[in-house]
């Protein structure tokens, strides 16, 4: 009897364990975010807060996907409401904004573009204004990092003439740019800067890639990846939000008290090793970066970032109307997710 009595206990305690887990799976709620390029270094917050389990710490079945080159582009998927959010840059929500949409910034994860205008190797420029009459590669003409080579050009004193720029995109088709000459110069980031310099290509000419890059070339912060929302998704998902928010700002805070070998260790092991990086060259590459990451702020947008973005967007010919900055971000998830954690000032 006694064993009977063991089993059935067993038995039941199975049951209930089972029905926990079950009643924990149903309590999370499923949040779509598309990202920007989720294997690139100046997007890795969100695929690492998806191994860390952070995202389903805070309640949320969090389905990540990520924008193909040539298809839809994370901010426009999130604005037409094929995922609920974007991992993107923050510029979107000024772009937007003219458009008469309204997206908000919860949360500033870099405060460095991440970018680097890598030249051709011989070509001996160092500065925008050693470009003059050559050709620059752009991610995608219209894009963010077309907008940065024409800020970087104007600071230096060039006009829209006195340079020409073509759509390069990343990885083979940037360093086959330079590579062939197509392109002098061609903004990127990583692990297409490295697999640039380890082939020889080319080297890094102006540094985008830390906040103190930033200061010199663009003359502030500037908040590049965060995570946008429509208004209108915003009003109705409160609770998903906030727990999106606090898993982000749990791996910032991670980041913070980690190196940049235990970020590529947590990381798939297609993002850290492929052909185009070892994974030591991978975790020197990110240590050189690490800068670009809002670890200090936790998640709080830049005080002068939005002010520095509009100014290039206004340089880019690209502000058609007034723009209420306040409207375009807001820190109220942040200070809320660092009093969860016992982290606020």
């Amino acid at each position: 009897m006694s064993r009977k009595m063991l089993f059935g206990a067993a038995v039941a305690a199975a049951s209930l364990s089972l029905a926990s887990m079950a009643m924990a799976a149903d309590s999370q709620s499923k949040v779509t975010m598309m990202v920007g390029g989720i294997d690139k270094q100046i997007y890795l917050e969100y695929q690492l807060a998806q191994s860390l389990g952070l995202f389903k710490k805070y309640g949320v079945d969090m389905q990540l996907s990520t924008e193909q080159e040539g298809g839809i582009g994370a901010e426009d998927a999130m604005i037409s409401g094929q995922v609920d959010m974007a991992g993107a840059w923050y510029v979107h929500t000024i772009d937007f904004q003219q458009k008469g949409k309204d997206v908000i910034n919860l949360i500033q994860l870099a405060v460095a573009p991440g970018e680097r205008i890598m030249c051709a190797t011989g070509s001996n420029i160092h500065t925008p204004a050693d470009w003059k009459g050559k050709t620059v590669g752009v991610t995608d003409i219209g894009s963010g990092t077309d907008d940065l080579v024409s800020y970087v050009s104007t600071r230096a004193g060039l006009g829209p003439k006195d340079y020409s720029k073509i759509a390069a995109g990343a990885g083979q088709t940037m360093i086959a740019a330079l590579k062939f000459k197509k392109a002098a110069c061609g903004i990127t980031s990583q692990p297409t800067v490295n697999a640039i310099e380890k082939l020889k290509v080319g080297y890094s000419a102006i540094d985008l890639s830390t906040g103190a890059g930033a200061q010199k070339w663009l003359g502030g912060d500037y908040p590049a990846a965060g995570v946008l929302v429509r208004s209108e998704w915003l009003s109705s998902h409160q609770k998903e939000a906030q727990a999106v928010v606090n898993a982000m700002v749990a791996t910032l805070q991670w980041m913070k008290t980690h190196r940049a070998a235990d970020v590529a260790s947590a990381l798939p092991k297609d993002f850290v090793s492929n052909p185009l990086t070892s994974k030591e060259e991978y975790v020197a590459a990110l240590q050189a970066d690490w800068g670009q990451f809002n670890l200090d702020g936790l998640g709080k947008m830049p005080a002068s970032g939005p002010q520095t973005v509009f100014d290039i967007q206004k340089a880019a010919g690209k502000i058609t109307g007034n723009v209420d900055l306040s409207k375009t971000y807001t820190d109220d998830y942040v200070t809320a997710a660092l009093k969860l954690e016992g982290l606020a000032n």
